[in-house]
Protein backbone atom coordinates (compact mmCIF):
# COMPACT_ATOMS: atom_id res chain seq x y z
CA UNK A 1 0.00 0.00 0.00
CA UNK A 2 2.35 2.49 0.98
CA UNK A 3 4.95 1.74 -1.84
CA UNK A 4 1.82 2.26 -4.37
CA UNK A 5 1.22 5.14 -2.65
CA UNK A 6 5.22 6.44 -3.46
CA UNK A 7 4.59 5.52 -6.97
CA UNK A 8 1.51 7.47 -7.15
CA UNK A 9 3.09 10.55 -5.84
CA UNK A 10 6.18 9.95 -7.92
CA UNK A 11 4.30 10.05 -11.53
CA UNK A 12 2.40 12.70 -10.49
CA UNK A 13 5.65 14.64 -9.91
CA UNK A 14 6.85 13.49 -12.83
CA UNK A 15 3.35 14.83 -14.60
CA UNK A 16 4.68 18.06 -13.21
CA UNK A 17 7.98 18.14 -14.49
CA UNK A 18 6.82 17.12 -18.05
CA UNK A 19 4.15 19.57 -17.93
CA UNK A 20 6.82 22.94 -16.68
CA UNK A 21 9.43 20.99 -19.47
CA UNK A 22 6.49 21.12 -22.52
CA UNK A 23 5.72 24.56 -21.38
CA UNK A 24 9.47 26.12 -20.93
CA UNK A 25 10.06 24.22 -24.72
CA UNK A 26 6.95 25.80 -26.11
CA UNK A 27 8.61 28.90 -25.51
CA UNK A 28 11.37 28.46 -26.17
CA UNK A 29 10.14 27.35 -30.03
CA UNK A 30 7.69 30.71 -30.02
CA UNK A 31 10.77 32.85 -29.63
CA UNK A 32 12.95 30.95 -31.95
CA UNK A 33 10.16 31.39 -34.59
CA UNK A 34 9.75 35.21 -33.81
CA UNK A 35 13.32 35.81 -34.84
CA UNK A 36 13.62 32.75 -37.10
CA UNK A 37 15.78 34.59 -39.83
CA UNK A 38 17.77 36.03 -37.47
CA UNK A 39 18.79 32.61 -35.75
CA UNK A 40 18.91 30.25 -39.32
CA UNK A 41 21.49 33.29 -40.83
CA UNK A 42 23.66 32.90 -37.43
CA UNK A 43 23.21 29.01 -37.96
CA UNK A 44 24.73 29.90 -41.64
CA UNK A 45 27.16 32.28 -40.06
CA UNK A 46 28.45 29.26 -37.87
CA UNK A 47 28.99 26.53 -40.69
CA UNK A 48 30.61 29.16 -42.54
CA UNK A 49 32.92 29.99 -40.14
CA UNK A 50 33.59 26.34 -38.69
CA UNK A 51 36.00 25.55 -40.47
CA UNK A 52 37.81 28.06 -40.23
CA UNK A 53 37.83 28.70 -36.48
CA UNK A 54 39.15 24.86 -36.29
CA UNK A 55 42.05 25.42 -37.85
CA UNK A 56 42.66 28.70 -35.85
CA UNK A 57 42.19 26.72 -32.98
CA UNK A 58 45.15 24.72 -33.54
CA UNK A 59 47.59 27.35 -33.29
CA UNK A 60 46.14 29.97 -30.51
CA UNK A 61 45.17 27.88 -27.06
CA UNK A 62 42.52 29.97 -25.51
CA UNK A 63 39.06 29.03 -27.29
CA UNK A 64 37.68 32.71 -26.84
CA UNK A 65 40.40 34.51 -28.81
CA UNK A 66 40.48 31.93 -31.21
CA UNK A 67 36.25 32.65 -31.67
CA UNK A 68 36.85 36.09 -31.87
CA UNK A 69 39.78 35.92 -34.46
CA UNK A 70 37.51 33.75 -36.40
CA UNK A 71 33.99 36.15 -36.14
CA UNK A 72 36.85 38.86 -37.47
CA UNK A 73 38.12 37.08 -40.59
CA UNK A 74 35.17 35.44 -41.85
CA UNK A 75 32.02 35.52 -40.32
CA UNK A 76 31.48 39.44 -40.46
CA UNK A 77 32.91 40.27 -43.88
CA UNK A 78 30.34 37.59 -45.10
CA UNK A 79 27.61 39.16 -43.39
CA UNK A 80 28.43 41.90 -44.98
CA UNK A 81 28.60 40.17 -47.94
CA UNK A 82 25.37 38.63 -47.55
CA UNK A 83 23.71 42.10 -46.73
CA UNK A 84 24.63 43.83 -49.42
CA UNK A 85 23.90 41.00 -52.02
CA UNK A 86 20.51 41.05 -51.09
CA UNK A 87 20.21 45.22 -50.96
CA UNK A 88 21.50 44.63 -54.09
CA UNK A 89 19.56 41.93 -55.42
CA UNK A 90 15.76 43.78 -54.47
CA UNK A 91 17.28 46.76 -55.83
CA UNK A 92 17.62 45.66 -59.11
CA UNK A 93 14.83 43.52 -59.24
CA UNK A 94 12.70 46.36 -58.05
CA UNK A 95 14.50 48.57 -61.18
CA UNK A 96 13.57 45.79 -63.60
CA UNK A 97 10.20 45.01 -62.70
CA UNK A 98 8.53 48.39 -61.07
CA UNK A 99 7.38 46.84 -58.27
CA UNK A 100 8.91 45.93 -54.95
CA UNK A 101 10.19 41.72 -54.88
CA UNK A 102 10.41 41.56 -51.39
CA UNK A 103 8.73 39.28 -49.68
CA UNK A 104 8.17 40.13 -46.22
CA UNK A 105 8.93 44.09 -46.63
CA UNK A 106 10.83 45.32 -43.53
CA UNK A 107 8.36 48.11 -41.94
CA UNK A 108 9.45 51.39 -42.23
CA UNK A 109 11.94 50.96 -44.98
CA UNK A 110 10.44 53.52 -47.53
CA UNK A 111 10.80 56.19 -45.32
CA UNK A 112 14.40 56.28 -45.25
CA UNK A 113 15.24 59.37 -47.57
CA UNK A 114 17.29 58.90 -50.65
CA UNK A 115 20.20 60.49 -50.46
CA UNK A 116 19.75 63.11 -53.90
CA UNK A 117 16.51 64.07 -52.07
CA UNK A 118 18.03 64.89 -48.78
CA UNK A 119 21.01 66.75 -50.71
CA UNK A 120 18.56 69.21 -52.19
CA UNK A 121 16.55 69.80 -49.08
CA UNK A 122 19.45 70.85 -47.45
CA UNK A 123 20.85 72.85 -50.57
CA UNK A 124 17.16 74.36 -50.71
CA UNK A 125 16.62 75.65 -46.64
CA UNK A 126 20.36 77.05 -46.17
CA UNK A 127 19.85 78.60 -49.80
CA UNK A 128 16.30 80.22 -48.48
CA UNK A 129 17.41 81.48 -44.58
CA UNK A 130 20.30 83.57 -46.23
CA UNK A 131 18.51 84.74 -48.39
CA UNK A 132 14.61 85.07 -47.61
CA UNK A 133 14.18 83.92 -44.36
CA UNK A 134 10.71 85.44 -43.89
CA UNK A 135 9.26 83.81 -47.46
CA UNK A 136 11.18 80.81 -46.38
CA UNK A 137 8.41 80.25 -43.29
CA UNK A 138 6.10 81.20 -45.45
CA UNK A 139 6.39 78.59 -47.73
CA UNK A 140 5.78 75.78 -45.09
CA UNK A 141 9.55 75.14 -44.34
CA UNK A 142 8.15 74.05 -40.89
CA UNK A 143 5.66 71.55 -42.40
CA UNK A 144 8.61 70.11 -44.26
CA UNK A 145 11.26 70.15 -41.36
CA UNK A 146 8.35 67.84 -39.08
CA UNK A 147 8.38 65.58 -42.31
CA UNK A 148 12.26 65.00 -42.07
CA UNK A 149 12.09 64.31 -38.62
CA UNK A 150 9.42 61.87 -39.06
CA UNK A 151 11.43 60.25 -42.17
CA UNK A 152 14.83 60.40 -40.16
CA UNK A 153 13.39 59.11 -36.82
CA UNK A 154 11.77 56.14 -39.13
CA UNK A 155 15.23 55.57 -40.90
CA UNK A 156 16.89 54.43 -37.26
CA UNK A 157 14.23 52.64 -36.23
CA UNK A 158 15.24 50.81 -39.29
CA UNK A 159 18.83 50.70 -38.58
CA UNK A 160 18.40 50.05 -35.08
CA UNK A 161 16.06 47.04 -35.64
CA UNK A 162 18.35 45.49 -38.04
CA UNK A 163 21.02 46.17 -35.48
CA UNK A 164 19.40 44.37 -32.99
CA UNK A 165 19.29 41.55 -35.67
CA UNK A 166 22.77 40.97 -36.65
CA UNK A 167 23.74 41.34 -33.00
CA UNK A 168 21.47 38.00 -32.01
CA UNK A 169 23.08 36.87 -35.16
CA UNK A 170 26.83 37.02 -33.83
CA UNK A 171 25.62 36.16 -30.18
CA UNK A 172 24.46 32.66 -31.80
CA UNK A 173 27.79 32.21 -33.89
CA UNK A 174 29.93 33.16 -31.04
CA UNK A 175 28.26 30.58 -28.43
CA UNK A 176 28.18 27.74 -30.90
CA UNK A 177 31.65 28.11 -32.00
CA UNK A 178 32.92 28.06 -28.51
CA UNK A 179 30.51 26.02 -26.84
CA UNK A 180 29.15 23.30 -29.53
CA UNK A 181 31.37 20.52 -28.42
CA UNK A 182 29.90 21.01 -25.22
CA UNK A 183 26.71 20.96 -26.53
CA UNK A 184 27.19 17.50 -28.02
CA UNK A 185 28.56 16.30 -25.49
CA UNK A 186 25.41 17.09 -23.73
CA UNK A 187 23.36 15.74 -25.70
CA UNK A 188 24.75 12.43 -26.14
CA UNK A 189 25.03 12.16 -22.36
CA UNK A 190 21.61 13.37 -21.65
CA UNK A 191 19.15 12.28 -25.11
CA UNK A 192 21.56 9.72 -27.25
CA UNK A 193 23.02 6.35 -26.58
CA UNK A 194 26.01 5.79 -28.77
CA UNK A 195 25.26 4.05 -32.53
CA UNK A 196 22.32 4.97 -31.95
CA UNK A 197 19.22 5.97 -34.34
CA UNK A 198 19.02 9.12 -32.84
CA UNK A 199 23.27 10.09 -33.50
CA UNK A 200 23.67 9.06 -37.01
CA UNK A 201 21.09 10.90 -37.94
CA UNK A 202 22.46 14.57 -36.32
CA UNK A 203 25.55 13.52 -37.11
CA UNK A 204 24.39 13.52 -41.11
CA UNK A 205 22.13 16.75 -40.46
CA UNK A 206 25.52 18.18 -39.30
CA UNK A 207 27.33 16.84 -42.14
CA UNK A 208 25.16 17.95 -44.88
CA UNK A 209 24.48 21.55 -43.50
CA UNK A 210 28.57 22.05 -43.71
CA UNK A 211 28.36 20.93 -47.04
CA UNK A 212 24.87 23.01 -47.82
CA UNK A 213 25.91 26.08 -46.20
CA UNK A 214 30.00 25.93 -46.15
CA UNK A 215 30.06 24.97 -49.56
CA UNK A 216 27.13 25.68 -51.79
CA UNK A 217 25.72 28.95 -50.64
CA UNK A 218 28.66 30.64 -49.83
CA UNK A 219 30.16 29.71 -53.60
CA UNK A 220 26.92 30.86 -54.82
CA UNK A 221 27.52 33.83 -52.87
CA UNK A 222 30.67 34.62 -53.20
CA UNK A 223 30.54 34.20 -57.25
CA UNK A 224 27.65 36.35 -57.67
CA UNK A 225 29.45 39.17 -55.36
CA UNK A 226 32.14 38.68 -58.23
CA UNK A 227 29.89 39.07 -61.17
CA UNK A 228 28.08 41.82 -60.08
CA UNK A 229 31.34 43.71 -59.36
CA UNK A 230 33.01 42.46 -62.64
CA UNK A 231 29.58 43.06 -64.59
CA UNK A 232 29.28 46.69 -62.71
CA UNK A 233 32.91 47.38 -63.43
CA UNK A 234 32.54 46.29 -67.46
CA UNK A 235 29.64 48.83 -67.94
CA UNK A 236 32.24 51.41 -67.33
CA UNK A 237 33.72 50.90 -70.61
CA UNK A 238 31.10 49.97 -72.27
CA UNK A 239 29.85 52.07 -75.31
CA UNK A 240 26.79 53.97 -74.88
CA UNK A 241 24.81 52.07 -77.50
CA UNK A 242 25.51 48.05 -75.93
CA UNK A 243 25.54 48.17 -72.12
CA UNK A 244 24.65 45.00 -69.97
CA UNK A 245 21.42 46.03 -68.55
CA UNK A 246 21.43 45.71 -64.80
CA UNK A 247 24.93 44.56 -64.69
CA UNK A 248 24.44 43.51 -60.97
CA UNK A 249 21.32 41.84 -60.92
CA UNK A 250 23.01 39.57 -63.64
CA UNK A 251 26.09 39.50 -61.58
CA UNK A 252 24.37 38.22 -58.45
CA UNK A 253 22.21 35.59 -60.45
CA UNK A 254 25.58 33.93 -61.78
CA UNK A 255 25.65 33.02 -58.24
CA UNK A 256 22.50 31.17 -58.30
CA UNK A 257 23.69 29.87 -62.09
CA UNK A 258 26.99 28.58 -59.80
CA UNK A 259 24.24 25.98 -58.10
CA UNK A 260 23.06 24.06 -61.51
CA UNK A 261 25.82 21.21 -62.02
CA UNK A 262 27.75 20.93 -65.48
CA UNK A 263 25.83 24.19 -67.14
CA UNK A 264 26.98 26.53 -64.07
CA UNK A 265 27.20 30.26 -64.66
CA UNK A 266 26.95 29.52 -68.93
CA UNK A 267 22.96 29.73 -68.19
CA UNK A 268 23.53 33.66 -67.45
CA UNK A 269 26.18 34.77 -69.33
CA UNK A 270 25.81 32.92 -72.41
CA UNK A 271 22.56 34.39 -73.35
CA UNK A 272 23.34 37.71 -72.26
CA UNK A 273 26.37 37.49 -74.20
CA UNK A 274 23.71 36.76 -77.81
CA UNK A 275 21.85 39.53 -76.20
CA UNK A 276 24.52 42.00 -76.35
CA UNK A 277 25.36 40.22 -79.87
CA UNK A 278 22.08 40.82 -81.50
CA UNK A 279 22.28 44.39 -80.07
CA UNK A 280 25.33 45.48 -81.56
CA UNK A 281 24.83 44.08 -85.04
CA UNK A 282 21.55 46.02 -84.98
CA UNK A 283 22.61 49.40 -83.63
CA UNK A 284 26.04 49.86 -83.32
CA UNK A 285 28.94 46.65 -85.09
CA UNK A 286 31.43 48.80 -83.99
CA UNK A 287 30.91 47.67 -80.58
CA UNK A 288 31.61 44.47 -80.94
CA UNK A 289 34.26 44.65 -79.40
CA UNK A 290 32.72 45.01 -76.36
CA UNK A 291 30.76 41.47 -76.76
CA UNK A 292 33.98 40.04 -77.14
CA UNK A 293 35.47 41.46 -73.96
CA UNK A 294 32.32 40.72 -72.05
CA UNK A 295 32.31 37.19 -73.27
CA UNK A 296 36.12 36.72 -72.49
CA UNK A 297 35.76 38.11 -68.84
CA UNK A 298 32.77 35.79 -67.91
CA UNK A 299 34.73 33.06 -68.83
CA UNK A 300 37.89 33.83 -67.29
CA UNK A 301 36.79 35.95 -64.22
CA UNK A 302 33.59 35.06 -63.26
CA UNK A 303 33.50 31.65 -64.31
CA UNK A 304 36.93 30.09 -64.33
CA UNK A 305 38.50 31.58 -60.85
CA UNK A 306 35.11 30.62 -58.33
CA UNK A 307 35.50 27.05 -60.04
CA UNK A 308 39.53 27.14 -59.42
CA UNK A 309 39.53 28.42 -55.82
CA UNK A 310 35.74 27.99 -54.31
CA UNK A 311 35.26 25.13 -55.96
CA UNK A 312 37.64 22.45 -54.55
CA UNK A 313 36.70 23.23 -50.81
CA UNK A 314 33.03 22.11 -51.75
CA UNK A 315 33.30 18.15 -50.51
CA UNK A 316 30.47 15.40 -52.41
CA UNK A 317 27.07 15.76 -52.84
CA UNK A 318 25.28 13.89 -50.16
CA UNK A 319 21.83 15.17 -51.84
CA UNK A 320 20.14 15.57 -55.06
CA UNK A 321 20.82 18.67 -56.58
CA UNK A 322 17.71 18.92 -57.89
CA UNK A 323 16.10 19.21 -54.09
CA UNK A 324 18.20 21.37 -53.18
CA UNK A 325 17.37 23.77 -56.64
CA UNK A 326 14.31 23.78 -55.25
CA UNK A 327 14.90 24.77 -51.45
CA UNK A 328 16.40 27.34 -52.97
CA UNK A 329 14.00 28.41 -55.20
CA UNK A 330 10.52 27.64 -52.96
CA UNK A 331 12.59 28.51 -49.57
CA UNK A 332 12.57 32.30 -50.36
CA UNK A 333 9.46 32.52 -51.95
CA UNK A 334 7.60 30.81 -49.02
CA UNK A 335 9.26 32.72 -45.73
CA UNK A 336 10.86 36.02 -47.47
CA UNK A 337 14.32 36.66 -47.37
CA UNK A 338 15.68 34.06 -45.07
CA UNK A 339 14.56 31.08 -46.57
CA UNK A 340 17.45 31.21 -48.62
CA UNK A 341 18.87 29.43 -45.34
CA UNK A 342 15.79 27.65 -43.91
CA UNK A 343 14.90 26.01 -47.20
CA UNK A 344 18.14 23.97 -46.93
CA UNK A 345 18.26 22.99 -43.54
CA UNK A 346 14.47 21.64 -43.79
CA UNK A 347 15.41 19.73 -46.94
CA UNK A 348 18.29 18.37 -44.56
CA UNK A 349 15.99 17.48 -41.82
CA UNK A 350 13.93 15.90 -43.28
CA UNK A 351 16.53 13.93 -46.21
CA UNK A 352 17.83 12.38 -43.45
CA UNK A 353 14.67 11.18 -41.22
CA UNK A 354 14.05 9.67 -43.95
CA UNK A 355 17.43 7.79 -44.26
CA UNK A 356 17.83 6.82 -40.99
CA UNK A 357 14.55 7.08 -38.63
CA UNK A 358 11.99 5.63 -41.41
CA UNK A 359 13.93 2.99 -41.91
CA UNK A 360 13.64 1.24 -38.55
CA UNK A 361 10.53 2.80 -37.75
CA UNK A 362 8.83 0.62 -40.89
CA UNK A 363 10.80 -2.24 -40.73
CA UNK A 364 14.35 -2.38 -39.16
CA UNK A 365 16.10 -1.60 -42.71
CA UNK A 366 19.87 -0.57 -42.22
CA UNK A 367 19.88 3.76 -42.98
CA UNK A 368 21.00 4.37 -46.56
CA UNK A 369 23.51 7.35 -46.90
CA UNK A 370 21.96 8.58 -50.03
CA UNK A 371 21.83 8.53 -53.60
CA UNK A 372 25.12 7.80 -56.16
CA UNK A 373 26.71 10.90 -57.58
CA UNK A 374 24.40 12.58 -60.46
CA UNK A 375 26.65 11.77 -63.50
CA UNK A 376 27.29 8.26 -62.01
CA UNK A 377 25.97 5.27 -64.33
CA UNK A 378 24.18 2.65 -62.51
CA UNK A 379 24.99 -0.14 -65.72
CA UNK A 380 28.87 0.57 -65.86
CA UNK A 381 30.92 -1.27 -63.74
CA UNK A 382 32.60 0.42 -60.77
CA UNK A 383 33.60 0.02 -57.30
CA UNK A 384 30.61 1.37 -56.07
CA UNK A 385 27.54 -0.25 -57.68
CA UNK A 386 26.85 -4.02 -57.88
CA UNK A 387 27.23 -5.51 -61.33
CA UNK A 388 24.75 -8.57 -62.34
CA UNK A 389 25.76 -10.63 -64.94
CA UNK A 390 24.50 -14.26 -66.19
CA UNK A 391 26.64 -16.14 -63.63
CA UNK A 392 27.88 -13.85 -61.04
CA UNK A 393 26.81 -10.80 -58.99
CA UNK A 394 29.45 -8.46 -57.31
CA UNK A 395 28.50 -6.18 -54.77
CA UNK A 396 30.58 -3.30 -53.52
CA UNK A 397 29.49 -1.01 -50.31
CA UNK A 398 28.95 2.70 -50.93
CA UNK A 399 31.11 4.36 -49.12
CA UNK A 400 30.18 7.04 -47.03
CA UNK A 401 30.73 11.10 -47.73
CA UNK A 402 33.82 12.27 -46.15
CA UNK A 403 33.40 13.21 -42.24
CA UNK A 404 33.61 16.91 -41.25
CA UNK A 405 37.48 17.70 -40.11
CA UNK A 406 36.09 19.63 -37.50
CA UNK A 407 36.67 18.69 -33.91
CA UNK A 408 35.43 20.85 -30.88
CA UNK A 409 37.66 19.69 -28.23
CA UNK A 410 41.20 20.72 -30.40
CA UNK A 411 41.30 24.12 -27.91
CA UNK A 412 39.75 25.59 -24.64
CA UNK A 413 39.81 28.30 -22.13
Amino acid sequence: MTRRVVDLRLSREQAGLWSLTLVLFALVVYVTWRYVGTFVLGLFLYYVTRPVHARISQRVHSRTLSVMLALVSVALPVLFLVVWTISVAIRGLRDLLGTDPTAQPIPGLDAIPQAPDVIVFAETTVRGLLTDPAGLLADGFGDRIVVAVEALSGSLAVVVNVGIHLFIGLIVVFFLLRDDYRIAAWGRSTFIGDGSVIESFLEAVDRDLNQVYFGNILNAVLTGALGAVTYTLLNLVAPETVRIPEPALFGLLTGVGSLIPVIGIKIVWVPLALVLLADALITDPSALWFVVLFAIVSVVIVDTVPDQLLRPYVSGRSLHVGAVMLAYTIGPLLFGWYGVFLGPLLLVVVVECARHVVPGLVGGVPPTEGPPPDDSDPTAAGEDHAVKTEGETVDTTRQRPPEDDHDGSVASD
